[in-house]
């Protein structure tokens, strides 16, 4: 049974504004105490880089650092090694988009659907420009769901790659990604999955979705902002091209430009990497899981339910998702502006 009065004590945001009830959870996060102090001890207690010192403060945060990685594989099932660190979902989609250019080829398709954010659906857009793949959708219902049936009709051999969000971030629909996946694979196509609005809110095992791919960003989940993770399948990550180059992912070159790069995932990881956000990511992951996700999915259900029965009840409310499952809840005020909704409820 979940404790709400203790969880809003966890987040100083609320104790600053107890008046507060916060709606922008899609949009980024609020931040609980833990998390704020695991990132403002690395600055006052242990601040140092990583993967390049050889005293005693450096060699705490490699292994606070690399230890983060056996968290996101407990969070989501799969291996640490499999776990790359980027800067956002946004970076997380780019990198396969662009990692995977070298294996397509003119005429190839990208099945996606336009229920999808942005971040899933330019590095597609980038990629049809460049190498001629051709972008496809998947037709969805008036609450953005997709129908096996309709992703059946809409798959065929000519499909590389399909790409789709596990939860919707504007309608909240939660995509059948288990059964998307079998019959993908079917066709020897591989699977990008968008999990930011999926993780923070219900558990996920990858495996268990056989998923190639699959992103998602920290702030989004009580984690810092700057910081995300993208999985892949080990076989697929040797095939996968890093974004960047830079400091660290290299074991080592030549001035004749040869290189040698280590092995995945720090392969992707040029440069500097966000060390206190991925400490603070891992405070949160700790603290997510000693909630529990299926508490937590189970809880929101439960608040999405009494919320809806309650807009029902107001005439000039339009429910546009009510049959939805995840968080978000998406209505119109009759004779009202969107944005001036938004303002008067602020």
């Amino acid at each position: 049974m979940i404790d709400i009065d203790k969880i809003r004590h966890d987040f100083p945001m609320l104790t600053n504004h107890p008046e507060l009830i916060y709606f922008d959870s899609a949009a980024t996060s609020l931040k609980p105490q833990c998390v704020i102090d695991a990132v403002t001890s690395f600055y006052t207690h242990h601040t140092s880089n990583v993967h390049r010192g050889d005293y005693e403060i450096a060699a705490l945060n490699d292994r606070l650092y690399d230890g983060v990685r056996k968290k996101v594989a407990a969070l989501i099932g799969c291996q640490g090694d499999e776990v790359i660190y980027t800067h956002n979902i946004s970076h997380s989609l780019n990198q396969v988009a662009l990692g995977l250019a070298h294996t397509l080829k003119p005429g190839d398709v990208i099945l996606t659907s336009m229920a999808e954010h942005a971040s899933d659906l330019l590095p597609w857009f980038a990629l049809s420009h460049a190498k001629g793949v051709r972008i496809e959708y998947v037709p969805t219902d008036a609450q953005a769901n997709i129908s096996i049936e309709d992703f059946e009709k809409a798959m065929h051999e000519g499909v590389r790659i399909v790409a789709l969000a596990h939860v919707t971030n504007v309608l909240g629909s939660v995509n059948p990604i288990r059964e998307i996946t079998q019959i993908a694979h079917r066709y020897g196509a591989l699977v990008v999955v968008d999990g930011a609005q999926a993780v923070p809110h219900m558990k996920v095992d990858v495996k268990d979705l056989d998923v190639d791919f699959y992103g998602f960003s920290a702030h989004k989940m009580c984690g810092p902002g700057g910081v995300g993770v993208l999985y892949g399948k080990k076989q697929l990550l040797n095939d996968l091209v890093p974004v960047f180059e830079g400091g660290d992912m290299n074991a080592r070159f030549n001035k004749d430009g040869e290189v040698i790069y280590k092995n995945p995932p720090i392969r992707f990881e040029a440069g500097t990497p966000n060390i206190e956000g991925v400490i603070g990511m891992g405070a949160a992951i700790d603290y997510l899981m000693e909630i529990g996700m299926d508490e937590i999915e189970a809880y929101e259900k439960q608040l999405r339910a009494y919320f809806c029965s309650r807009m029902k009840e107001l005439d000039n409310i339009e429910l546009l998702n009510p049959d939805n499952a995840s968080g978000p809840i998406t209505f119109n005020a009759k004779g009202v502006f969107a944005q001036d909704a938004a303002g008067y409820l602020a």
